[in-house]
């Protein structure tokens, strides 16, 4: 799964990613879209670790792509938006950075520090961007339809719904209000439009407000989240056993990068279920509401065509009676089937023939 890091110049978007990473952004990669993998934090591997004492743990990922500091007041800035469009359209999250502390020696975008208003000018040209590509394709289906051929049932559905998502572009709608339907989502899909993808709002706050509470949901997008990138670089480079005591000087408890990544997962709509034994605890990922088959498919191919049935506990129980032998006897531990909706947390061990 992918999620793009856009957002206004000197808006923080590097260092975020830096502290995510454990590496400091390289200046001399810009301004080129730079792709990483970030491990999701997960408490509960720790607790399975040393419950299983395995050889190996594994987290989920999230792949992100730091996209170069858009300026999109500006003609280049909006040049650079429709170069880096191929990269930004493979994501299925769009993660807004938005620079929301003042810093005399950082220069400001458009001079002003004003968080809400880079955050509508993203969503103004990321609508503008969707309807240029809407308007050329009704183009091509239009002409495409003065001439007899073997698809025109198939134009016209496709015609109909882009014209729908036209007039909702046009009135300053994303589409991801009027094209709901799966049929309509999948006719679609080869686009990639912007404004069918869900915005997380994440705002770079002072240092002085590091440990401040989320704030509201910003219109248009599926959450919000505040972190201070400085801090969290300055934590991403300390040791280990030195985290604990700087993170206190800041009132935070954990860092901030976690929270935003977790909140990046949630909001691409994905669950984890972990596995656990001797050679390894594994947190495996998949799209919130997939059934146990679909589960056993994220590890093999195999245990999903031969899946016989699904031995599941909840994390919580397992942790509660301590061991699998306890869960068992406490009757924590469920035979599932096929249709089953795999859980977040869940302890799952397949059973399978092939």
């Amino acid at each position: 799964m992918k999620a793009a890091i856009i957002g206004p110049p000197q808006s923080g978007k590097s260092t975020l990613l830096g502290a995510a990473t454990g590496i400091a952004p390289d200046p001399a990669a810009m301004p080129q879209v730079h792709h990483a993998v970030v491990k999701v934090p997960d408490d509960r591997l720790d607790t399975l670790a040393k419950m299983y004492n395995p050889k190996k743990v594994t987290e989920a990922t999230i792949e992100f792509a730091d996209v170069p500091g858009l300026a999109l007041s500006e003609p280049k800035g909006q040049e650079d938006l429709k170069r880096y469009l191929p990269d930004i359209r493979q994501c299925e999250l769009l993660v807004a950075v938005l620079r929301d502390f003042e810093n005399p020696s950082i220069p400001a975008y458009k001079n002003r520090v004003d968080a809400q208003a880079d955050l509508q000018e993203l969503r103004d040209e990321l609508t503008l961007a969707d309807l240029a590509t809407i308007e050329t394709r009704i183009e091509r289906i239009e002409t495409a339809l003065k001439k007899p051929t073997k698809t025109h049932e198939q134009e016209k559905r496709e015609l109909a719904i882009l014209e729908t998502g036209r007039a909702a572009l046009e009135d300053q709608k994303p589409l991801s209000e009027v094209i709901t339907n799966e049929e309509e989502l999948k006719a679609l899909a080869s686009f990639g439009f912007l404004t069918l993808k869900p915005i997380l709002a994440v705002f770079n706050v002072g240092e002085d407000r590091a440990a401040s509470p989320d704030p509201e949901t910003p219109p248009g997008t599926v959450g919000a989240v505040n972190v201070c990138a400085s801090a969290e670089m300055e934590i991403a480079e300390l040791d280990p056993a030195d985290r604990p005591d700087f993170m206190a000087e800041y009132g935070l408890t954990e860092p901030g990068k976690n929270r935003l990544v977790r909140k990046c997962y949630e909001s691409l709509g994905l669950i984890s279920f972990l596995t656990a034994g001797e050679p390894e605890v594994r947190a495996w990922t998949v799209r919130r509401g997939s059934d146990a088959v679909e589960a056993a498919g994220q590890i093999h191919s195999d245990i999903a065509r031969g899946f016989i049935r699904a031995e599941t506990v909840a994390y919580d129980d397992l942790t509660e009676a301590g061991d699998m032998k306890n869960a068992k006897s406490a009757g924590k531990v469920r035979q599932e089937g096929k249709t089953y909706i795999v859980a977040d947390g869940d302890v799952i061990h397949f059973k399978f023939n092939v």
